[in-house]
């Protein structure tokens, strides 16, 4: 980065084969040596989405989720698909540590933050989310599994209307363990995927929660490589998404999402982003994808 001129490459290489708390470490060594914020010097020597990735690569995870909250609920107007992904597919440990981050960051509560932007069943059930209560039970409690098939087959396909608040109760506080049992019986006492009946039963913003829980539910790395599907599926990308995706999950599951990707779209996720992107923010991109699953 110094004197005319901004050495790309380098930066792109040496930034995407480190981990993150490598790049914190270097981050610690560039002020020490020369007394200068290296992500401030980034911002200033890099520009659109490039820098917004690199940018991004320097962030601790926990950090990074708690920024792009934020970001979505800043000023007029909320980004719901940004508290959606996030927020279906993070552990309950990762909501924590972002709750705490948060706190800290913007000195008031995720959740206040979330209830002052957001309303109706949709509002409930991120709250019920962040509250991050989902029980860590890995073994399923048969006779809690009894019951919940029929509860959600009640409250949807039985009724005339729906009962959110029993869909966003179950879906959001049992186990994962259990919820897949759940699923499986669902399917043979109603005769239908437990997403069809939510796609049937509830609309907008919270039919696309609910489907974004369930789908993380079932397989977080199958949510997220749709995610990246149809973010670059068609006429544009949505960079936005494409960005938050691969630097949330570089070091998580990337590699899972990569062979969920190949299996249910036909093609890999690095021939996708060759095909969609351009430039240093394209090549960037395909280092942190990692390889071509063709």
């Amino acid at each position: 980065m110094k004197g005319l001129g901004t050495d790309e490459d380098t930066i792109l290489k040496l930034l995407t084969s480190r981990s993150n708390a490598q790049r914190q470490e270097i981050a610690v060594a560039f002020k020490t040596l020369f007394g200068r914020d290296l992500v401030d010097d980034l911002k200033s020597e890099l520009s659109g989405k490039f820098e917004t990735l690199i940018v991004g690569l320097m962030t601790p995870a926990a950090l990074y989720d708690a920024h792009e909250l934020k970001h979505a609920m800043k000023g007029a107007g909320t980004c719901e698909e940004v508290l959606i992904q996030i927020l279906a597919s993070r552990t309950t440990e990762e909501v924590r540590h972002i709750k705490q981050v948060y706190k800290n960051e913007y000195g008031c509560e995720l959740e206040d933050a979330i209830t002052g932007d957001t309303s109706g069943f949709f509002q409930r059930m991120l709250v019920v989310l962040v509250q991050a209560n989902r029980d860590p039970e890995t073994k399923v409690n048969d006779s809690l599994l009894n019951g919940c098939p029929e509860d959600l087959f009640k409250a949807g396909e039985q009724k005339w209307g729906t009962d959110e608040e029993k869909f966003i109760t179950i879906l959001g506080t049992r186990s994962v363990a259990h919820l897949r049992k759940v699923f499986d019986k669902y399917m043979t006492i109603s005769g239908y995927q437990i997403e069809e009946s939510i796609d049937r039963e509830t609309s907008g913003h919270l039919e696309k929660l609910l489907l974004g829980v369930v789908k993380s539910i079932r397989s977080v790395p199958e949510y997220l490589a749709e995610t990246l599907y149809y973010a670059m599926k068609g006429a544009g990308t949505n960079d936005c998404t494409l960005i938050r995706t691969m630097v949330s999950r570089s070091e998580i599951d990337l590699f899972d999402i990569r062979g969920k990707f190949r299996r249910n779209f036909g093609k890999s996720l690095y021939a996708m982003i060759k095909d969609d992107t351009s430039g240093d923010y394209r090549n960037a991109l395909l280092l942190i994808c990692g390889g071509d699953d063709e």
